[in-house]
């Protein structure tokens, strides 16, 4: 763990929980894109500018999940590098109780603020395209979570951040994260017909060719969409939902997985009302779903 890879001519990555990117802008001068869960992870990759004598001059967040900015506040206290993050993400990385507080849908109890929901605050400026190193682009991917984005090293690597799961994390635990479920679907269309030297996903294995996973995780969605629609064959309760979900995957319930899937169900049960294939509906003072 925390090996450093190196994927093309200026372009790296390092093995962890969440990929971090690292690209040479020189000889010396380096950049990450994302920088681990937390201060351990900032160490490590610390200990690796070190050894090869880089210095890191900026951080730039593909989005503001703490497994992605966890390591922003050490790195940038040893190093004195700038970060950045897109859009609703740079306010995020910021202020990162919004992550919990998001998921949680109020002030999160103290189970929530951890560090794999509750990353350390970082001194973030907004991503734009003249803050980039040249030759960089920007891909934006929406879906996942608010104003995500991943990016294209001017080698043709593209580090695709969340947007991907590999099948062994998508078997495993069924239901991956997504915020806006109409987004992602287009993002991973969008993704199927990108071209690259190599991509990076953080959450799978780097390939040169992406475009079969991403119709798994297409495949995924819709069929957690079909399942919803069958569970709500008689009008139920969201906790009725979810317990269900649960249940048919063998899922074990905590207070993590409960904000993050139940946070992820009620984007799809919005979705599926959008779309017309759920109803909502209030009895006795309880909002029901029902299929359509």
């Amino acid at each position: 763990m925390y090996e450093l890879i190196q994927a093309s001519e200026q372009s790296y990555y390092i093995q962890s929980p969440a990929k971090i990117g690292l690209v040479k802008l020189n000889e010396r001068d380096v950049c990450l894109i994302d920088s681990g869960s937390d201060k351990d992870a900032g160490r490590k990759v610390r200990q690796l500018l070190d050894a090869n004598g880089w210095r890191l001059t900026a951080i730039y967040n593909t989005h503001s999940n703490a497994d992605h900015i966890g390591g922003n506040k050490y790195l940038q206290g040893q190093t004195g590098c700038r970060i950045y993050a897109p859009g609703i993400e740079c306010a995020f990385t910021r202020r990162p109780i919004l992550e919990p507080s998001f998921l949680y849908g109020g002030y999160p109890f103290k189970e929530l603020r951890h560090k794999f929901l509750l990353a350390q605050e970082g001194d973030a400026r907004e991503l734009t395209q003249e803050c980039l190193p040249e030759g960089f682009s920007v891909i934006p991917l929406p879906g996942h979570f608010f104003d995500m984005v991943g990016f294209r090293t001017p080698d043709d690597v593209v580090y695709l951040a969340d947007c991907l799961s590999s099948r062994e994390t998508l078997d495993k635990y069924q239901i991956g994260f997504v915020y806006d479920v109409a987004a992602y679907l287009s993002t991973l269309e969008m993704v199927k017909s990108l071209r690259a030297g190599l991509f990076i996903p953080a959450h799978a294995a780097a390939s040169e060719d992406v475009a079969e996973l991403a119709q798994y995780n297409i495949d995924k969605v819709l069929e957690i969409a079909d399942r919803i629609i069958g569970i709500c064959r008689e009008p139920l309760c969201f906790e009725r939902v979810l317990q269900r979900l649960f249940t048919d995957y063998g899922l074990t319930m905590n207070f993590e997985q409960y904000v993050l899937v139940g946070s992820t169900v009620r984007s799809y049960l919005a979705w599926l009302m959008d779309t017309g294939r759920l109803n909502a509906l209030f009895e006795q003072n309880t909002l029901l779903w029902q299929r359509a």
